[in-house]
């Protein structure tokens, strides 16, 4: 099994998760020069599969190459591009190098992209993408084939905490892990009064018994990232507030990463939440100054010591 699965079961520290960013060119450099910055301070990283519904370099092979430079991979399956037989293959093929962790999300709608003429696929939806994990994880594809042996996955999936109501997307994520989602990356919540109400429910319905719960913290620069989170992320809302404060600081860019300090120590403080999961846009040395003043530096890792090289 995997080490983030390791962690999830012993429950002992705090996990933290990363998403790298997309990669378009550049081979492998490219994505040795992100796991450089971002591995000695995390517990596994995202693959992510055409986030926003724009093109970008497979998730499969982002995944293979991380596992190559001897980071956990975590590779995202969404499920608006293709179809069940494409996924069980892509499950199935990347797990053949070493990638166990999968995180399976429904996925925005090609509209939210830069091609929106996409066709779409929708075939499965998140709820249906873990019950196909799972099936695999017990040795057969959908067909009721048998796969010898069983890949040993380890999976997640993501909710979003900030869209009412919230019962019903407490109660969904319950399917989720009752289908058998081992960890819950949660969304960005920039209201933290919903966050807490998701949090009071989880707790009271159960769900963080049965599921790691990672909440999602971005680093931004400053307030023209929030603006465009508000305008054109799906399910994101960031408060006006919030970004005037951000806007009028003396420092914006100092004021951006408090705000991500503040959220994610909000976040440890709520009784379900098991750990973090950092998507990072300012790609400034800020994870490493944000796990640090949280205390949360790894003591020890399995990462390949060349990658920083």
């Amino acid at each position: 099994m995997s080490r983030l699965s390791d962690l999830v079961e012993s429950g002992e520290r705090t996990i933290v998760t990363a998403e790298l960013p997309v990669v378009d060119g550049g081979g492998l450099e490219a994505v040795r020069r992100h796991v450089a910055r971002l591995a000695p301070y995390v517990d596994a990283i995202n693959a992510t599969d055409n986030t926003a519904a724009h093109a970008h370099a497979s998730n499969v092979a982002i995944a293979i190459a991380l596992q190559g430079l001897g980071v956990e991979p975590i590779l995202q399956i969404v499920c608006r591009d293709k179809n069940r037989l494409a996924i069980q293959a892509d499950i199935v093929g990347a797990a053949l190098h070493g990638v166990t962790n999968i995180c399976c999300l429904t996925g925005d709608d090609v509209s939210a992209g830069d091609e929106p003429e996409t066709r779409r696929v929708f075939d499965l939806d998140g709820p249906q993408l873990v019950r196909v994990a799972a099936a695999l994880r017990r040795g057969t594809y959908l067909s009721g084939r048998p796969i010898t042996p069983a890949p040993g996955l380890f999976i997640g999936a993501v909710e979003n905490p900030g869209a009412p109501p919230f019962e019903y997307r407490v109660r969904r994520a319950l399917q989720k892990a009752a289908a058998g989602a081992g960890f819950l990356q949660l969304q960005i919540c920039f209201r933290l009064d919903r966050l807490e109400e998701f949090d009071a429910l989880a707790v009271r319905m159960g769900l963080s018994r049965r599921t790691a719960l990672l909440q999602t913290i971005v680093l931004t620069r400053g307030a023209k990232a929030l603006r465009f989170m508000n305008a054109k992320v799906p399910g994101i809302s960031v408060p006006s507030d919030v970004i005037e404060r951000v806007d009028r600081a003396a420092d914006p860019g100092e004021a951006a990463y408090h705000l991500a300090l503040d959220q994610a120590r909000h976040a440890l403080a709520l009784p379900g939440v098991r750990g973090l999961h950092l998507a990072d846009m300012r790609r400034d040395g800020s994870v490493a100054r944000l796990v640090t003043d949280l205390g949360l530096e790894r003591t020890s890792h399995g990462h390949d010591p060349a990658i920083a090289r």
